[in-house]
């Protein structure tokens, strides 16, 4: 089993910037592909960004694409999400998920509220 958690949400004004870590435990997770997902009030949890084993294997989606920035640190067993000029349609639980093969496993989210 492995157990992720979330920390680094907050409440920013736009423009502003956060950095999301993930810590995992349980297992060591180099070998996972890793990923933040959102969730918006009223809206379905939605791909973020992603990261294979190697952090040259990154992905996004386009609404962030050029602002977050995903990492991982395999030695501290920690995923990190770095956003920078944050907008109020950001605004959202923030969740980090772990996957091998055909297992995934999630943390308990964290909030980012970006104010206007």
């Amino acid at each position: 089993q492995v157990q992720l958690v979330e920390s680094g949400g907050g409440l920013v004004q736009a423009g502003e910037s956060l950095r999301l870590s993930c810590q995992a435990s349980g297992r060591t997770v180099s070998s996972y592909a890793m990923a933040w997902f959102r969730q918006a009030p009223g809206k379905e949890r939605e791909f973020v960004a992603s990261i294979g084993w190697s952090d040259s294997n990154a992905s996004y989606s386009e609404s962030v694409k050029g602002r977050f920035t995903i990492s991982r640190d395999n030695a501290k067993n920690t995923v990190y999400l770095q956003m920078n000029s944050l907008k109020p349609e950001d605004t959202a639980i923030y969740y980090c998920r772990a996957r091998y093969t055909v297992y995934n496993y999630w943390g308990q989210g964290t909030q980012v509220t970006v104010s206007s």
